[in-house]
């Protein structure tokens, strides 16, 4: 019994297959030398991830700066970002701007 299973793997011993071989070449090569390789893969999906970020940060910038310029078409909306931005005021009119520094500086 000991006999023919001694054989049996002497037989299979995958080292001494070529079919075994060549295939964890080819696995190597296609993993790491190959110029689709995983790792240029890897490094290429972490660009796209980068890359989808910025652009779902961008969409959001557009539609906040698209809601500003609503905000400005109307006569309401552009006397108060020149009231706010630029301390505009009207005729007769006091303003008194407070730094936010001096507001609440511990005592």
């Amino acid at each position: 019994m000991k006999k023919k299973l001694k054989a049996i793997l002497k037989r299979f011993n995958p080292y001494k297959n070529i079919f075994f071989l060549v295939s964890i070449v080819f696995i190597v090569w296609m993993l790491f030398f190959d110029a689709n390789s995983w790792l240029i893969h890897r490094v290429l999906d972490k660009e796209i991830e980068v890359l989808e970020l910025k652009k779902e940060f961008y969409n959001s910038e557009i539609k906040s700066d698209q809601e500003q310029l609503k905000a400005l078409e109307t006569s309401e909306g552009l006397e108060a970002f020149a009231r706010e931005n630029y301390n505009m005021k009207r005729k007769n009119e006091d303003i008194y701007i407070i730094a936010s520094d001096t507001v609440n500086q511990p005592k």
